[in-house]
């Protein structure tokens, strides 16, 4: 098995180098606007007029920054500050702080909403810059959007965090992310990428406010929403952390079973790190419940209503594999490779677009790429693979 872990990560290496990066450095760039393309869909178009959001921008400049970290290819850094250039430029409200949701294709804004989900998305995306540049604007920038959420969206109460505001930081009424979700004021999702942007924080700026409040969104997780009965993660709640969901998410079951771990790691908290690692591996065994035989895993079941979703979603394919990966880690059983051999075998046969570049959003439960989700777009972005083989490349010793 260790001989085919490097299989992988030179698999991996390789789909990273010549199937994600180029498509983002080349096919997305805006040359008329600035910036980056909104949208190019599942037919390889360019959208050029799509609007322009700040989760996929956000998530552009973490990756040529994570990419330049480690890789130190030059053009990697110069579509990182072109990113951070056009963030800065047009998402950032210089009246009232934060970022904006959502841009016209021209730079102006369009849905000047402060959705906490994506302000944590800056932080990670800008100390990613920092770690990568060394640019000490990249760092202050995060510890200003650091501490407006707090300032504006913990919850001194009840503890947690409030989902979305409206410019002036008013709590709105409309607080979902997408349509999708449950209308409530405290969410799984949220907490997730706040704690793993305060890691990404934790990690170049040992502040006691930062250490505290990291700290506590573990603890959040491992009292408030892993479900003891389960070791599912319930994903909605209400301001008192009464559950509202009936939704099992396998992609994000998986991926934060690394994510919890790997915060508690950066913490360095050794008491907590085994009580944490303990409940990260329950999470890992939960999130195969959506396993299947060809080594993919499900999108998600809905309790209430008995309906699996068996589409298999590019993200979670990414996450499953680095999930797996972590719980070998963490546990040393070789049934773990086992699953990240196939579950890896899997992107590599059906996700990856060899021809057109970049991965499919999803592959159908017949095995047909499902070609009405973007290539790239406002959810569509480099993050969860470009991460998935990142970190590959770093664990996986020669």
């Amino acid at each position: 098995m260790k001989a085919e872990l490097q299989k992988i990560k030179t698999e991996v290496r390789e789909v990273l180098l010549r199937n994600i990066m180029p498509f983002w450095s080349g096919k997305m760039i805006d040359h008329e606007h600035g910036g980056f393309y909104g949208q190019i869909d599942g037919n390889n178009q360019v959208h050029p007029t799509a609007d322009k959001g700040g989760i996929l921008n956000a998530r552009i400049l973490w990756t040529f920054s994570s990419a330049y970290l480690q890789e130190k290819n030059p053009l990697y850094l110069e579509m990182a500050n072109r990113a951070k250039a056009y963030i800065l430029a047009h998402f950032f409200d210089t009246e009232f702080g934060g970022t904006y949701w959502k841009l016209s294709f021209d730079g102006k804004p369009v849905d000047t909403k402060k959705q906490i989900y994506s302000q944590a998305f800056f932080i990670y995306a800008f100390t990613e810059h920092f770690r990568a540049s060394g640019d000490e604007s990249s760092l202050q920038t995060a510890i200003e959007l650091f501490r407006m959420i707090e300032k504006h969206s913990f919850d001194t109460e009840l503890n947690g965090y409030f989902e979305a505001y409206s410019r002036d930081w008013v709590l709105l009424e409309d607080l979902r992310l997408s349509d999708k979700d449950e209308n409530e004021k405290k969410t799984m999702n949220t907490h997730l990428h706040i704690l793993e942007a305060y890691t990404n924080l934790y990690r170049v700026w040992k502040d006691d406010r930062l250490a505290t409040q990291l700290r506590n969104l573990i603890l959040i997780f491992i009292k408030k929403i892993v479900n003891p009965a389960t070791n599912h993660l319930d994903l909605f709640f209400d301001e008192c952390w009464t559950s509202k969901s009936t939704i099992i998410s396998y992609g994000h079951d998986i991926e934060a079973s690394w994510l919890i771990d790997e915060a508690a790691r950066v913490l360095g908290d050794e008491a907590l790190l085994v009580k944490v690692q303990k409940i990260c591996i329950a999470i890992a065994e939960a999130a195969c419940e959506g396993l299947q035989p060809d080594g993919s895993l499900y999108y998600e079941m809905n309790v209430a209503i008995g309906h699996l979703d068996k589409d298999r979603h590019w993200w979670v394919q990414a996450e499953g594999v680095l999930g797996f990966l972590n719980a070998w880690e963490l546990t040393g059983d070789e049934a773990w490779l086992v699953k990240v051999q196939h579950c890896w075998n899997y992107i590599s046969d059906y996700i990856v677009d060899r021809a057109g570049g970049e991965w499919f959003w999803s592959i159908s439960d017949a095995g047909v790429p499902i070609l009405s989700g973007d290539k790239a777009g406002f959810w569509k972005c480099p993050y969860h693979n470009s991460r998935m083989c990142l970190e590959i490349m770093m664990r996986v010793e020669e």
